[in-house]
C-alpha cells in the first residue's frame, strides 16, 4: 500500500511539474489549425493533452465536441458539449453548437431551448436564428419557423442555406409558388446549393411542372450523389409518370443514402401500393411509423392501403382511422375552437362547401360531379374549396356550377379553416377521406357547424370532427355500424358516376362477332389481387376460348405487364391469351368497353367508378361481396339496379356466374341495350334522382343541428 501510495504521488508531482511548462494556448492553436487542415485526428488529440494538463479547457471541449460530431459520435459531442457549457454557460457558440448535436439526435425540444438561450444572449445571431427554425420546421411548427427564418434574413440578407431551409418550411405550408421563389433566391446566393436545388425539385413537383422538377433534382445529385431527398423527389416525379422501375431504383439510391429516410420509406410503400404488392406496402409503412409513430402521411397512406389487403378486417380498418385522430387530428383540434353563430333556421338555403383536390380530371370527380351539377340552387348554395394546382377543362366546369369558387391549393389546413368559418358555411363536405390530397386536418377543426364525408374515399375517416358518413345498406350493414366514428346516412347507393358523353352507346356485344368471349378488368391493378388472379384464371381456364382485356393507366409501363403475364401464368394460362391498354382519354377509355363482353370485379377492393362505368357501356360485371365496405361497393351498385344475380358470394359462385353467363350471348345482348335505360331509371343512377336524395339527407342533417343548437341554448 506505502508503495502505491508513493506511486501516486510521483505521478501527481510530475503531472503539476508538465502543467507548469505546459502551453495550452500554444497547443490549441496547433489544435485549430489541424482541424482546419482537415487532419481532425490530430486536432482530437492535441485536444486530449490540453484537457488531460487543463480539464476545464472550455476552447478545447468545444473543437473536441466538434470533431466528435464530424465522426458521427453525436453523444459523445453532446457530452463535451454539456461540460463546456458548465465552464461557459453563456456562450452562443456552445449553445449553438450543442443545438446542431442535439438536431442530429432527433431531439428537437432540446435543439430548441439551446438555440433559444443562445438568443437570450445574442439576438441578432443569425445561425442560431436559422438553426433553431430548422428545430420548429422538425416540430412541424411551420408558421412559426417561416417567422424565424424571416429574423435570420433580416440579420443577414445573404444567408442561401436559410432562404433555401425557409423554403421547405413554405413548402409544407403548401404554399409552393413562394417556395419556389425562396429556392431561386438561396440558388442566386450559392448556385451550387444541392439542398435548394432538392428543395426546388419539391416545390416543382407540386406545381405539376414534372420535367423542370427532375432537371433540378438532377442538378443536385450530380453536386451531392448521396442526397436522399433528392432522390426521393426524383423517385415521386418518376412515379407520378408512371415510370415505375427509375421511380423504385431512386427510392433505392435514397435509402442507401440515408436509410432512415422515412419519406423514402413510406414513398417506397406506396410504389409498392401502385403495383399491387399491398404486404410489401403495408410493411414498409409499418416500419416508418414504427420511427415516427405520428408521421401524418404515411398514417392516411396505410389507410388507403389496407382498404386492398386480402384478410383486413373492418375492426382493423376503422381502427387505422382512428389512430390517425389519437396521433394527428386530436392535437389539432386542440388548438381550434371556433365558435359556430350561423343562423339555426332549419328551412332556409343551406351553404354546402365542397372540399377536394380532384375538382379535375379524376375518377373521384365523375362520382360527385353529378350531385353538384344537380343541386337545386334555390335551396343550396355551393362553395367549392379547390385544392390543387392541378387544373383543366373539368376543373372550368366545376367553376360554372360553384356560386362560389375558393382556390386553396396553396393553402395550409388552419388557413382554408379560417375561410371556410368566414364563409359561414352550414355543411361542410369531405370528398377525399385519407385519399391523396385530402385535408382533413382542416375538418379536424370544425370550422362548419356539420361535417359529412362521401364519394372519394367513403369509407369513414376516423375523426370524431366528421358527423356524418353517405353509405348504403348494403356497402356498410347494421353490424358494422357501431365501429364507424360518423354517423351513417344511407343513400340508394354509396356511390354514382356521370353518364357517358351524348353519342357514345354501346354496340352489340363483341362474342356474337368473335365467337369467344371477352373478359374485362379496366381496374387500378393496384386492386388486382393474387386472390382475384386464381380465381379468372379458373374462368380463363373453363372457357378455353375466352380472352381477357385488361386497362390501366399503369399498364403504359411495360414491366408492369410483365408481371402480370407471370402471375396469370402461375396458375396455367398462356400470356397470349391476355390484351393490355394503357391510359387513354375518358371518351377512349369508354369506347374501349366495346371489346368486353363481361366485366370481372376485382376484391378484396372492388370498383366503384369502374363498375359503373363498365354498366354506363352496357357491359354487366361478375363482383364478389366482401366483409368490409371496399369489399361490397360492387355488390351494392349491382343490387341498387336490379342485378343481385350477379353478385356472388364467394369465389366458386363468381367462377359459376361468369361461366354461365358468358354461355348466354343473346342474353348479353338484350341485357347490353337494356342497362342505359335501367340507369337512367334507377334512384342510384340518376343524376337527378340521386342529387334529390342527397339533399334530403342534408336538410335532415340541418334540420338536427338546429334542434340541438334550440334546445343546448
Amino acid at each position: 500500500m506505502s508503495d502505491s501510495r508513493g506511486l501516486r504521488a510521483f505521478h501527481n508531482a510530475r503531472l503539476k511539474k508538465q502543467r507548469k511548462t505546459f502551453n495550452a494556448a500554444d497547443a490549441f492553436a496547433r489544435a485549430q489549425t489541424s482541424h482546419q487542415r482537415g487532419l481532425v485526428s490530430d486536432a482530437q488529440a492535441l485536444c486530449r493533452e490540453i484537457l488531460q494538463m487543463v480539464p476545464r479547457h472550455f476552447h478545447a471541449l468545444q473543437l473536441l465536441a466538434v470533431t466528435e460530431y464530424q465522426n458521427g459520435r453525436n453523444d459523445e459531442a453532446d457530452r463535451l458539449l454539456q461540460q463546456a457549457l458548465g465552464i461557459e454557460p453563456h456562450s452562443v457558440a456552445a449553445l449553438s453548437n450543442r443545438g446542431v448535436v442535439l438536431h442530429e439526435l432527433k431531439r428537437f425540444e432540446e435543439a430548441l431551448a439551446c438555440y433559444d438561450r443562445a438568443l437570450a444572449v445574442q439576438p441578432d445571431c443569425a445561425e442560431a436564428l436559422s438553426n433553431g427554425a430548422n428545430a420548429l420546421a422538425q416540430l412541424e411548427r411551420f408558421e412559426e419557423a417561416v417567422a424565424r427564418y424571416d429574423k435570420a434574413l433580416a440579420v443577414r440578407p445573404g444567408y442561401a442555406e436559410a432562404y433555401s431551409n425557409r423554403a421547405n418550411a413554405l413548402y409544407h405550408l403548401r404554399r409552393y409558388d413562394e417556395a419556389l421563389a425562396n429556392c431561386d433566391r438561396a440558388l442566386a446566393l450559392k448556385p451550387s446549393d444541392a439542398d435548394a436545388l432538392s428543395n426546388r425539385g419539391n416545390a416543382l413537383t407540386q406545381l405539376r411542372r414534372f420535367d423542370d422538377a427532375l432537371a433540378s433534382y438532377d442538378k443536385a445529385l450530380a453536386i451531392n450523389p448521396r442526397l436522399s431527398t433528392a432522390w426521393v423527389g426524383r423517385g415521386n416525379v418518376l412515379l407520378n409518370l408512371n415510370r415505375y422501375a427509375e421511380a423504385f431504383a431512386a427510392y433505392q439510391k435514397a435509402l442507401e443514402a440515408k436509410p432512415d429516410n422515412l419519406n423514402a420509406m413510406s414513398q417506397l410503400a406506396h410504389f409498392h401500393e401502385r403495383q399491387g404488392r399491398i404486404d410489401e406496402a403495408i410493411a414498409c409503412y409499418d416500419r416508418a411509423l414504427a420511427i415516427k409513430p405520428d408521421f401524418a402521411d404515411a398514417i392516411s397512406n396505410k389507410i388507403f392501403t389496407l382498404d386492398f389487403a386480402a384478410g383486413v378486417g373492418i375492426e382493423e380498418q376503422q381502427a387505422a382511422r382512428k389512430d390517425w385522430w389519437r396521433q394527428i387530428g386530436a392535437k389539432i383540434a386542440a388548438t381550434s375552437s371556433y365558435r359556430h353563430d350561423n343562423d339555426p333556421d332549419s328551412a332556409r338555403r343551406i351553404v354546402l362547401g365542397y372540399v377536394s383536390a380532384d375538382f379535375r380530371r379524376h375518377s373521384a370527380a365523375a362520382a360527385f360531379r353529378p350531385v353538384l351539377q344537380n343541386h337545386d340552387k334555390t335551396r343550396f348554395e355551393i362553395v367549392c374549396y379547390s385544392c390543387s394546382v392541378a387544373q383543366d377543362e373539368k376543373t372550368e366546369d366545376f367553376r360554372r356550377i360553384a356560386d362560389r369558387w375558393v382556390d386553396a391549393s396553396q393553402w395550409p389546413d388552419r388557413v382554408l379553416a379560417d375561410r371556410v368559418h368566414a364563409d359561414k358555411v352550414d355543411i361542410l363536405v369531405d370528398l377525399s377521406g385519407h385519399s391523396a390530397g385530402h385535408r382533413l386536418g382542416t375538418f379536424a377543426r370544425k370550422p362548419a357547424p356539420v361535417q359529412v364525408t362521401a364519394w372519394g374515399h367513403a369509407t369513414g375517416t376516423g375523426l370524431p370532427a366528421i358527423d356524418y358518413l353517405f353509405c348504403d345498406p348494403v356497402t356498410m350493414p347494421p353490424s358494422v355500424r357501431h365501429l364507424f366514428a360518423e354517423k351513417l346516412y344511407d343513400l340508394p347507393c354509396i356511390i354514382t358516376t356521370e353518364p357517358p358523353p351524348v353519342g357514345l352507346r354501346p354496340g352489340d356485344p363483341p362474342v356474337l362477332a368473335n365467337g369467344y368471349v371477352t373478359f374485362g378488368v379496366f381496374n387500378r391493378m393496384a386492386k388486382v389481387s393474387d386472390d382475384a388472379v386464381a380465381v379468372w384464371a379458373r374462368i380463363l381456364d373453363r372457357l378455353p376460348r375466352s380472352r381477357l382485356l385488361m386497362k390501366d393507366g399503369a399498364l403504359n409501363e411495360e414491366s408492369l405487364r410483365v408481371v402480370l403475364r407471370e402471375r396469370f401464368a402461375a396458375h396455367g394460362v398462356s400470356p397470349d391469351r391476355i390484351d393490355f391498354l394503357g391510359y387513354t382519354p375518358r371518351e377512349e377509355h369508354l369506347a374501349a368497353f366495346g371489346n368486353v363482353d363481361i366485366c370481372l370485379d376485382p376484391f378484396p377492393q372492388n370498383g366503384g367508378v369502374s363498375t359503373w362505368e363498365a354498366l354506363h357501356m352496357g357491359v354487366p360485371v361478375v363482383a364478389k361481396l366482401g366483409n368490409v365496405p371496399v369489399s361490397r361497393s360492387s355488390g351494392a351498385i349491382l343490387s341498387s339496379l336490379g342485378m343481385s344475380d350477379w353478385v356472388a358470394g364467394n369465389a366458386d359462385e363468381y367462377v359459376s356466374i361468369a361461366v354461365a353467363r358468358a354461355a348466354m350471348p343473346e342474353e348479353l345482348k338484350k341485357l347490353r341495350h337494356a342497362l342505359a335505360t335501367t340507369i337512367a331509371t334507377s334512384a342510384s343512377g340518376n343524376g337527378v334522382l340521386y342529387t334529390r336524395a342527397v339533399e334530403q339527407g342534408y336538410r335532415a342533417m340541418w334540420e338536427e343541428y338546429c334542434r340541438n343548437r334550440q334546445t343546448s341554448g
